[in-house]
C-alpha cells in the first residue's frame, strides 16, 4: 500500500487575535500627557491617559505614548498587534 504526502495547505489558517492600539501624545504649556487606546480583538476597548510630571517637547510625547500604549499590550499578553499615530516621525521610522 503506497503513502501519499500532501504539500502545502489550502484552507483557512489559523485566525490571527489582532490587538489595535491608538496612541496620541500631547505638549502644551498647561501639562504633557499621552492617550492611549487598546481594542482587543472582540471590539473591547481599553482607554487610559497619561498626564506627565515632567516637561517634553510634542516628539517626546508622542514616542511617550507608543511606548506606553506597547508597554499596556504586553500587560494583557497581545501577541499580533497594529499600531496607529498621527505623528509623521514614528509612523515613517
Amino acid at each position: 500500500m503506497g503513502c501519499r504526502i500532501k504539500r502545502g495547505y489550502h484552507g483557512e489558517g489559523p485566525k490571527v487575535e489582532k490587538w489595535l492600539l491608538h496612541v496620541d501624545g500631547s505638549s502644551t504649556t498647561q501639562g504633557n500627557g499621552v492617550g492611549v487606546v487598546i481594542t482587543s480583538p472582540y471590539g473591547e476597548d481599553l482607554e487610559f491617559v497619561v498626564k506627565f510630571g515632567f516637561k517634553a517637547s510634542n516628539n517626546e510625547a508622542e514616542y511617550e505614548a507608543l511606548v506606553i500604549g506597547m508597554r499596556m499590550t504586553h500587560e494583557v499578553v497581545a501577541r499580533h498587534l497594529v499600531a496607529y499615530s498621527d505623528s509623521q516621525l514614528i509612523v515613517k521610522q
